[in-house]
């Protein structure tokens, strides 16, 4: 048995390698037209776009996981069809569970490989390529990571520690100068609430400076700020789930409901990240009942036609689903769950019609 997980192991990976890369591709140069209408935009270039696509590779890589996995087990499986292998394997007294095991060993390698990918991996990369993007189009805010976003308003500076869901602002600290580049103010406010023309700051500390050096500090519950900052010049900075492990968006999710904030949308990233090993092995186990119903048929090609319409149907489903749960307000769970749940099924289903 050894030998056999070994055999169905390397087939199966190469084909889904393949697979992966085709599909990397195909994306990939999606993002890439996606990023030609920006081009010209603040300091955006061709460079730029391609140093977005590259660092985005990761996180395509894993949403299209499951798919690549179900389409590449489908392709290998039907190869070893092709050449009458899997019938060889059965009259030599093979079973479908001992071969369905086999291949779930390498969908458990598969499971870890897309847990590492989207733990470490993903969550890097998309940071630098949200950053790099949104530097190159907004020429005068510049973001660090550890002291959050600068911006330049004529004679004024302005830090913001964080941009929330619904656009205010935490931890903002205004700067202002003369002309002998003096600095004269300082404001810090705990939060910040756009109002049509201005920012309505709350919890606000005044430090005012004279000429001799002097300082006089002034406290209030609330402020006015008048800037040419907009929340959608902030919404370019707003934290993506893509951008957060496991572990940073649970406490992500925490910190959002600490400020009566809509944490919907990463918890549905929460949830899907949990799932996505769960997926992937069931694409496997989805690829032997239908691969091994049509044994005889000889039939790869349409096995890999279907098998791409299946693959396509759960992505479209897992992206539709999550849209509608968000829209709806029903459980994010619910949403990263039900394509998997729906798969699954289908899979035991199929499994009993060839037993």
């Amino acid at each position: 048995m050894r030998l056999l997980d070994l055999y169905l192991g390397r087939i199966l990976l190469s084909q889904i390698l393949l697979v992966m890369s085709v599909l990397v591709g195909i994306f990939a140069f999606v993002t890439f037209i996606d990023q030609v209408s920006y081009l010209g935009t603040g300091n955006y270039s061709v460079l730029d776009a391609f140093r977005y696509v590259v660092l985005s590779t990761p996180r395509i890589i894993y949403e299209i996981f499951p798919m690549a996995v179900l389409i590449g087990a489908i392709l290998g499986l039907s190869l070893l069809a092709l050449d009458s292998e899997l019938i060889v394997m059965r009259a030599s007294g093979v079973s479908i569970g001992q071969i369905t095991f086999a291949v779930l060993k390498l969908g458990l390698v598969l499971a870890l490989l897309a847990l590492l990918i989207g733990e470490f991996l993903t969550p890097w990369s998309e940071t630098l390529a949200q950053r790099g993007r949104a530097e190159a189009l907004e020429q005068n805010i510049e973001h660090k990571s550890n002291s959050g976003l600068w911006m330049r308003d004529g004679g004024t500076f302005v830090n913001v520690r964080e941009v929330l869901p619904d656009l205010s602002l935490r931890e903002i600290r205004v700067f202002q100068f003369d002309s002998m580049s003096q600095l004269r103010a300082l404001v810090h406010a705990e939060k910040g609430t756009y109002r049509k023309q201005y920012w309505d700051l709350g919890n606000v500390k005044q430090t005012l400076i004279d000429e001799d050096g002097f300082t006089k500090v002034s406290e209030s519950q609330k402020a006015r700020w008048k800037t040419s900052v907009t929340p959608q010049t902030m919404s370019v900075f707003l934290v993506q789930p893509d951008q957060l492990s496991l572990m940073q968006l649970r406490k992500y999710i925490a910190h959002l409901l600490m400020n009566l904030q809509d944490a919907r949308n990463f918890e549905l990233a929460y949830w899907s990240k949990l799932t996505l090993p769960l997926a992937t092995g069931v694409m496997l186990l989805l690829a032997i009942p239908f691969v091994f119903g049509s044994i005889r048929a000889n039939s790869m090609g349409r096995n890999l036609f279907v098998g791409i319409m299946i693959g396509i149907i759960f992505f479209a489903a897992s992206k539709a689903l999550g849209y509608i749960v968000l829209v709806y307000n029903l459980p994010p769970l619910l949403g990263a769950t039900l394509p998997t749940m729906g798969f699954a099924a289908a899979a035991g289903l199929l499994f009993r019609r060839i037993r």
